[in-house]
């Protein structure tokens, strides 16, 4: 599993020279640009090394569709992603960043023709970004069939109502299409068949953008949150992805990818604060000896590299068994995953905090978001507390299935 293609290490060492060459010397500009142009604005350095990016054949790596990417699987993708990862300014210039992966699967799945021409092919391009429109601020979204935006036919046209929010890129200037959750089919008895996707213009009559909101006061890095309003909002028909009724069929096919690129990422960016903890420690001193020969910090140290290590293993187990047995059945391990990783990466982001002593709660060094942005994603795609629930049923099921056929725990099957 661990075995990496040649065309994988050739990748590797590309992305890693460019991290070196482009990404980390850039990051201070970056952060500055964010903090003083703001959530509403593009930032000038993305955009001068989107080119470059592209030129070297970084581009698009994601996509396992090879007529669109690299075609590699979850697994060759893997480190590669843990790599860009280590910054906040990498996945959008290598064209890798949520949501607009996600939404570029979806169109890839299941949109039309019609929906590649016009909006996935700008999007593999880097010409314009997307969001998704599905958390409102009226209900529990962690339970998705609370959803109450409305999606209505009206002859040839959806008329659509929704008050959304944590709606990531919608301030972003070249945003200009949003995959919108709501219900087309309230009264279906079937509670997971009530709920459609269709694509919406970030221009159409009735979209606003209210509001950009900070995670941990940061606006525009890590995320670009935004609260968005639609009121009678009209598009065609053909807008309608896959069909009424299908939103959480759509929901699953494109949250599975997007939940391990999280996770990757993660990893890389834990790997990175555990690698400045190291840095720092062995620079200063306290009490007569150097802060990395403290007993507490090498066992810091130590279960940092453990944590780092377990959840990177877990993921490529995920990452293995969605190419092989599909997303649906490694749907457990997606889950554990995505309760594993950002728990980790906060704890061995704050143990690096705590480490740089004051400094580490500036953003000289970069933590401060690093930790908001592992700490949001305990939030992002799901709540820990829905994931769990979810691992727990399934370990159930093992059990009770044997329970009701009267089959003894002899048959259960080990790990």
């Amino acid at each position: 599993m661990l075995n990496k293609s040649s065309r994988v290490l050739e990748l590797e060492k590309k992305l890693l020279e460019f991290m070196d060459r482009y990404i980390y010397p850039n990051e201070l500009r970056y952060y500055q640009e964010a903090e003083q142009l703001g959530a509403w604005k593009v930032y000038p350095v993305v955009e001068e090394l989107k080119p470059i990016a592209r030129e070297q054949g970084l581009w698009n790596l994601f996509l396992p569709d090879s007529e669109h990417g690299y075609g590699l699987s979850n697994l060759e993708y893997a480190p590669l992603c843990e790599i860009m990862g280590r910054s906040h300014l990498a996945p959008e210039v290598f064209n890798c960043s949520a949501p607009d992966t996600g939404n570029m699967e979806v169109l890839v799945r299941y949109g039309t023709e019609a929906h590649k021409e016009r909006w996935l092919k700008p999007l593999l391009a880097g010409e314009i970004r997307s969001c998704f429109a599905m958390t409102e601020p009226a209900v529990a979204s962690s339970d998705a069939t609370n959803i109450e935006s409305s999606i209505v036919r009206d002859g040839d046209h959806y008329v659509i109502n929704g008050h959304k929010w944590y709606t990531t890129n919608a301030t972003d200037p070249r945003c200009k299409i949003v995959i919108f959750m709501g219900k087309s089919s309230p009264d279906n008895e079937n509670r997971y068949e009530q709920q459609s996707m269709i694509l919406v213009p970030m221009d159409t009559q009735g979209v606003t953008v209210k509001r950009p909101l900070p995670v941990f006061g940061y606006y525009g890095v890590p995320d670009r949150a935004s609260e968005v309003t639609f009121e009678d909002v009209r598009v065609p028909v053909e807008n309608m992805l896959l069909g009424e009724g299908r939103g959480f069929e759509i929901a699953q096919g494109r949250l599975g990818p997007g939940r391990i690129h999280h996770c990757m990422r993660l990893i890389g960016l834990a790997e990175r604060s555990l690698e400045k903890m190291c840095v720092r420690t062995s620079e200063r001193v306290a009490f007569g000896k150097k802060i990395a020969e403290q007993t507490v910090t090498q066992e810091r140290i130590a279960d940092s590299r453990i944590a780092i290590e377990q959840s990177r293993l877990l993921t490529l187990k995920a990452a293995h068994m969605m190419d092989t047995v599909g997303n649906k059945a490694a749907k457990a391990e997606i889950a554990m995953i995505k309760v594993a990783v950002p728990n980790m990466a906060c704890k061995v982001i704050d143990w690096a905090i705590q480490a740089h002593g004051g400094g580490g709660t500036s953003n000289d060094f970069g933590l401060p978001i690093a930790y908001a942005t592992a700490r949001l994603l305990r939030l992002a795609d799901g709540p820990d507390e829905v994931h769990r629930n979810q691992i727990a049923r399934l370990e159930l099921r093992k059990y009770t299935k044997r329970v009701l056929s009267g089959t003894g725990t002899e048959d259960i099957p080990r790990h």
